[in-house]
């Protein structure tokens, strides 16, 4: 399974957004994304990670970084989840998880004492080079933002 490292190329992608608008992970070159993988719209751990950054977003955006999150959900779906929690980043469609898979966030993982395949809750901070500047795997959705806050106030 691929692991990306600070200084690693981030691998360039195209997705459909919420709005069904495809987004070119190329259009961000010049600024700072913090881009993050999540398993499923709407279920409490996804749902703490996303209102985490949303609340957080402010001050992401005075650092100079902008949120996206990626899961296999449809556009519809993550329309639904925006609207209930009042996110206010992108979210991005991956229904074939191979944006997830080039980035090692998708893969034989352990659920329940057992392997499985399925999305690794992942975070990467890409900087404006479009380079990954830090990344984080197998993140607990508890303490997740917290802990990249920390680690970009330091």
């Amino acid at each position: 399974m691929t692991r990306l490292n600070p200084g690693d190329s981030a691998p360039d992608f195209t997705l459909v957004d919420h709005t069904g608008a495809p987004v070119a992970s190329r259009d961000w070159r010049g600024r700072k994304t913090l881009l993050y993988f999540y398993p499923e719209d709407d279920t409490p751990g996804c749902t703490t990670e996303a209102c985490g950054f949303n609340e957080e977003l402010a001050s992401l955006l005075s650092l100079g970084i902008h949120v996206v999150g990626v899961s296999p959900d449809s556009p519809d779906r993550h329309v639904s989840f925006r609207t209930k929690y009042g996110l206010d980043f992108t979210l991005l469609s991956d229904p074939d998880r191979s944006v997830m898979t080039a980035y090692g966030a998708y893969g034989e993982k352990m659920m329940y004492g057992k392997k499985v395949h399925g999305v690794i809750r992942s975070t990467f901070l890409i900087d404006e080079a479009g380079r990954v500047e830090r990344a984080w795997y197998n993140v607990r959705a508890t303490g997740h933002v917290a802990r990249v806050m920390r680690e970009l106030s330091a």
